[in-house]
């Protein structure tokens, strides 16, 4: 019998091998078959971490008012 400790280092090492495999099959004794598998996790490519420049979302929309301003416009 395994203790608790034991499941965990083998659930552990089954992640690491469907990390890295891709997939892992287990078949059980009365002949059923799972996979177990990564799930794909979809993110925008909007999804970017931020920096901080330390100024003001105020700040931000002055600097781009001020950049339209000095833009030659359009007839």
């Amino acid at each position: 019998m395994e203790t608790i400790g034991e499941n965990q280092k083998s659930l552990s090492s089954v992640l690491e091998l469907a990390e890295r495999d891709g997939e892992v099959r287990i078949q059980r004794t009365d002949g059923n078959v799972f996979v177990l598998k990564p799930e794909t996790i979809k993110r925008s490519a909007f999804d970017v971490a931020g920096i901080d420049l330390g100024i003001s979302s105020d700040e931000i929309v002055e600097f781009i008012r001020e950049s339209r301003k000095q833009m030659p416009s359009n007839p």
